[in-house]
């Protein structure tokens, strides 16, 4: 009996030895992953949260075109 207690110790320990790198790689995805969540949550905000200057820069453009062919039309 003395043998086979030595035995099923030995796999027992290898099986805890063979975990230990499942675990590490599982924590390294696990970390990867929720900074990359983190980080896609703060650009949404950001792109939220900032104006956009580009609809008014052509709302301005419209009206200066505009503007500049209604001038023509009145010198005529």
């Amino acid at each position: 009996m003395n043998k086979i207690d030595e035995v099923l110790e030995l796999l027992k320990q290898r099986e805890r030895e063979s975990e230990k790198p499942k675990n590490v790689i599982l924590w390294v995805l696990a970390i990867v992953g929720a900074v990359a969540a983190v980080a896609g949550i703060a650009y949404a905000v950001y792109r939220f949260v900032t104006p956009d200057y580009l609809e008014d820069f052509e709302d301005d453009f419209d009206d200066d075109f505009d503007d500049y062919f209604e001038d023509e039309d009145e010198d005529k």
